[in-house]
């Protein structure tokens, strides 16, 4: 029994005829049609992303079979989320707020790749991957979440695999993830300001003494490198009043965060 896989990336539930998959598929003699019904019906709940699939047929009966494959656990969360990248400073800065029914949703889209044998093991691992994004569930650490589906909290939504979400939480969501967004450019405002002030007060000092200060004032290592390469000769007043400057402007334009 001789067979051919023909691969491609289609956008979930929205395949076609038209390149890349028709022309690869034209030589193989299956039904294009069908073959298209069949991967949008299996890719419907990837809609907006990218789907890898490999649909494997035999030469002889032309007969089909179709695999799909699943963007990465982070690609899925960030659609569920309604944000485009993680958070650069997950420990300080939240992108959004998801609710357990997201998370399930998640985890029954990867179940067939990540670790665990039961939905909840698989459910665990997808929080894991929220911490390292930034992302809130059920408005706490990803952590303290699972601590909580350890001790049952959430079975009853896991052993039904409830994944919607009435428009009511959907507008929620979308109302914390703002609230998030204000207090990250706050929380952003008052980190400048505080290592403008630093370096101010730490003008014509040695580098390496102005960088371990930043350091242990706790200010971010992305600001801390990016002050540094302005340090030199005595720069340290100048660039102490360029963060200044910035982080002024950025807290009159930031909105106060709801409380």
């Amino acid at each position: 029994m001789s067979k051919q896989t023909v691969e491609a990336m289609v956008e979930g539930g929205k395949a076609s005829a038209a390149p890349p998959l028709g022309p690869a598929l034209g030589p193989t003699g299956v039904n294009i049609g069908n073959v298209v019904t069949d991967i949008n019906k299996k890719t419907a709940a990837f809609k907006g992303m990218q789907v890898p699939v490999k649909i494997h047929i035999d030469e002889t009966s032309k007969e089909y079979t179709i695999e799909i494959g699943t963007p990465p656990t982070s690609n899925l969360l960030l659609k569920e989320a309604g944000a485009e990248k993680g958070s650069g400073m997950p420990h300080a800065d939240k992108i959004a707020d998801l609710l357990i029914e997201q998370i399930i949703k998640v985890a029954k889209m990867k179940e067939d790749v990540l670790a665990g044998r039961t939905l909840k093991e698989k459910v665990k691992a997808v929080l894991g991957t929220c911490v390292s994004m930034g992302i809130l569930v059920e408005g706490k650490d990803p952590r303290d979440v699972i601590k909580e589906v350890d001790a049952n909290k959430f079975e009853k939504e896991i052993k039904a695999e409830k994944t919607e979400l009435s428009q009511e939480e959907l507008k929620s969501l979308e109302e914390e993830k703002k609230k998030l967004a204000e207090d990250a450019t706050k929380r952003k405002a008052e980190e400048e300001k505080k290592a403008a002030d630093i370096m101010t007060s730490l003008a014509g000092k040695e580098k390496s003494a102005i960088k371990a200060k930043l350091r242990e004032a706790g200010i971010s290592e992305s600001l801390v490198l990016k002050l540094m390469a302005t340090v030199g000769g005595g720069k340290g007043a100048a660039a102490g009043k360029e963060v200044a400057g910035k982080s002024g402007a950025a807290a009159k334009g930031a909105t106060p965060a709801k409380k």
